[in-house]
């Protein structure tokens, strides 16, 4: 595995299984398109681990789809975005109660954005349920980890609805 925020050296033998059913799941749900845009990009704003902003000012950066937290915006980039305690991963939450690799948001060139858990041992909860299984984001879902909630946001929201269940991915 080349990619170090997809790590699974540092669990215990079950955990890691569980780790790794969990990443093929992510990396197989990306798709040619978003497969080739992940290796293309040269964003510097976006290729940095953790870019943080000023929660109450609008984006620096023109961006399609970020989380925003109490304090701060974090950008995702198209291709596979980590949450995590891990000071590799692209949303680094220093919590000690946080999984170093505790979920994915994967950002497809098209199609959307997908919630991933990666096999944490405390669960990652949309919109106050478990997922036990990928789900589509829209824009205003809530995203939480451990005790950090984060809204999930879009640039174009105009076609989401803001009152609805989470979408199971097939």
């Amino acid at each position: 595995m080349g990619d170090p925020r997809l790590n699974s050296l540092h669990l215990e033998p079950l955990r890691r299984r569980e780790f790794r059913l969990a990443r093929e799941v992510l990396l197989q749900a990306r798709g040619n398109q978003t497969i080739y845009a992940e290796g293309g990009l040269e964003s510097i704003a976006l290729t940095s681990n953790t870019y943080l902003q000023d929660n109450r000012d609008p984006p620096a950066v023109d961006l399609n789809y970020w989380l925003v937290d109490r304090d701060c915006i974090y950008p995702l980039k198209v291709g596979v975005n980590t949450l995590g305690r891990s000071s590799e991963n692209d949303v680094v939450v220093r919590d000690a109660f946080i999984s170093r690799r505790h979920c994915a948001i994967l950002v497809h060139i098209q199609s959307g954005c997908e919630l991933h858990d990666t096999a944490s041992k405390n669960g990652t909860y949309l919109n106050e349920k478990k997922l036990d299984r990928p789900y589509r984001l829209r824009s205003g879902d809530q995203i939480r980890i451990c005790e950090r909630k984060f809204t999930f946001m879009a640039k174009d929201d105009s076609l989401e609805d803001p009152e609805h269940s989470p979408t199971l991915m097939e």
